[in-house]
């Protein structure tokens, strides 16, 4: 007998469908044995990220900036639910924030805070506006989702959350994500 249209996801606890007709013993590619994402997945979990920041952008649950963001973990860890790392081309050969990167990763992962690199720099500026009050360039190196209203009714905040654990399973503390253009 085959099982149900469906298996649970061992980290989040949601319903993820499945054709009825799939054998329950799939013949696996490397790359899913290897824990190589597919690029579906990452594309579903690129909007999931941008509904996200949407979302947490208009209920002003994001801190934006490395300065801000080491001070927000250091005095709130536990309402922080989401941390981004992002480079740029001059960021990967600066030192300095490197070392921000190792530490901020480091007590993301002790303080069980989920963690993702994003490429998409410029995606990431439209979407939080690029530029502060004085027409300055934001920090967007490291941005924090915090607590929102009601983060388990969050649909999408779940999909990355579960995305984020799925990783970490896989041996790949720091997955990196994509957002996709417009």
């Amino acid at each position: 007998a085959l099982p149900l249209a469906g298996t649970w996801c061992i980290f989040c606890k949601q319903r993820q469908q499945r054709q009825p007709a799939q054998p329950l013993l799939n013949i696996m590619t490397f790359e899913e044995l290897t824990g190589d994402q597919t690029t579906d997945r990452m594309d579903v979990v690129g909007k999931a990220l941008e509904e996200v920041l949407f979302s947490a952008l208009a209920q002003g649950c994001i801190t934006v900036g490395v300065f801000e963001a080491a001070k927000l973990l250091n005095a709130d860890p536990d309402n922080v639910v989401l941390c981004l790392l992002t480079t740029d081309e001059e960021g990967d050969v600066d030192v300095a924030l490197q070392i921000h990167f190792t530490l901020i990763q480091a007590f993301c992962c002790e303080n069980d805070i989920n963690i993702m690199r994003v490429n998409n720099m410029h995606r990431l500026a439209e979407i939080l506006g690029g530029v502060d009050g004085e027409d300055e360039p934001k920090d967007l190196h490291c941005i924090l989702v915090t607590c929102q209203a009601a983060p388990w009714k969050d649909g999408a905040l779940n999909k990355v959350t579960c995305f984020c654990k799925e990783s970490r399973f896989l041996d790949q503390w720091v997955p990196i994500i994509n957002l996709p253009e417009r």
